[in-house]
């Protein structure tokens, strides 16, 4: 058992996918295809996300698929911006910086949890949006369970207030820094930079702009008797350090990228291969949104409700599948 690496996820599957035009100006990450046109960039998409979800069902995780028919959410498929759930049956809901990105909160979503798992309290942190203050979920956060800190680069996506009421209410430390890639652009989400395991964390270190605040930050993730795993900012680019450990029926995995995967060094999979099997998968076309295997997975962090109410949910729910 780990408190860090859950055995149950999320994962939406987008009809109408394609990079933000509202978030690339501060998303350094995203990019342009242009030998495909939007209907084959939509669909070579889907093809990656339910290969995704096949790939940690295999694997021996659970998965629950929504599917997002919306023409107007092009960024669907990273839920984990918009909520996380934590142990004690509690689910947070964040205020998001791109008004078209407002939408992906869904209900559905909620109350399937619900269904299926023990939620005792929604706190729901959206209203903030009006006040112009934002915090993109475990996006912007990077969250040490075990440790009980939230990392987080600072950005437009995540403001110091939201992080502090955040922290209250769930019992973190905050543990902000300023982040920014070789160019001098801020990482606009602390996800694609850092990933924290049972064992082990992926860091882009040298993207910490203060060299004490660096040391700072590198104290406190081995803090837990942790092997600290400093990813080169080329590394970071290739989306190495957007990855999730995860806890599946034969052991603890963690989840990225074919592209982010072929970029690690023989020594940086063997610190991984002692305590994770790795499981990648090419999603080439997701990755031009500037997100990755992590940004696809909203990990379950609840307790499970006995299998009947489960089985009864299945049936009544068709639109979800590989649950």
């Amino acid at each position: 058992m780990s408190v860090q690496s859950p055995s149950a996820v999320v994962l939406i599957r987008p009809h109408h996918f394609g990079p933000n035009p509202a978030t690339a100006l501060d998303n350094a990450f995203q990019s342009i295809d242009p030998t495909r046109n939007a209907a084959e960039i939509a669909r070579d998409a889907y093809t990656e996300s339910t290969r995704l979800a096949e790939a940690l069902e295999q694997a021996g995780v659970q998965v629950h698929l929504f599917e997002d028919t919306e023409s107007v959410r092009p960024d669907s498929v990273f839920p984990n911006n918009w909520f996380s759930t934590h142990p004690g049956g509690r689910i947070a809901v964040y205020p998001m910086y791109s008004p078209n990105r407002r939408t992906e909160r869904r209900t559905d979503v909620i109350e399937l949890l619900k269904e299926r798992f023990r939620v005792q309290d929604i706190i729901d942190f959206s209203g903030l949006e009006h006040d112009g203050i934002f915090l993109e979920g475990t996006g912007a956060m990077v969250l040490d369970h075990t440790n009980r800190v939230a990392y987080t680069a600072s950005s437009h996506r995540a403001d110091s207030l939201a992080l502090e009421r955040f922290c209250a209410t769930f019992g973190y430390e905050p543990m902000m820094f300023v982040a920014s890639d070789p160019r001098g652009i801020p990482i606009y989400h602390t996800n694609v930079m850092m990933c924290i395991a049972t064992e082990f964390v992926l860091v882009g270190l040298s993207l910490i702009d203060n060299p004490r605040r660096r040391q700072e930050v590198a104290d406190r993730l081995t803090e837990p008797g942790r092997e600290l795993i400093d990813l080169s900012a080329e590394q970071v680019a290739d989306f190495a350090g957007n990855a999730i450990e995860l806890r599946s029926s034969q052991g603890r995995i963690l989840v990225m990228s074919a592209r982010a995967a072929a970029t690690l060094r023989v020594s940086q999979r063997k610190v991984i291969e002692r305590s994770c099997r790795i499981v990648s998968v090419d999603i080439p076309t997701i990755e031009l949104a500037g997100g990755s295997v992590r940004c696809m997975i909203a990990g379950i962090h609840l307790d499970r409700r006995p299998v009947l109410v489960s089985k009864v949910a299945d049936a009544a729910r068709p639109a979800v599948a590989l649950a």
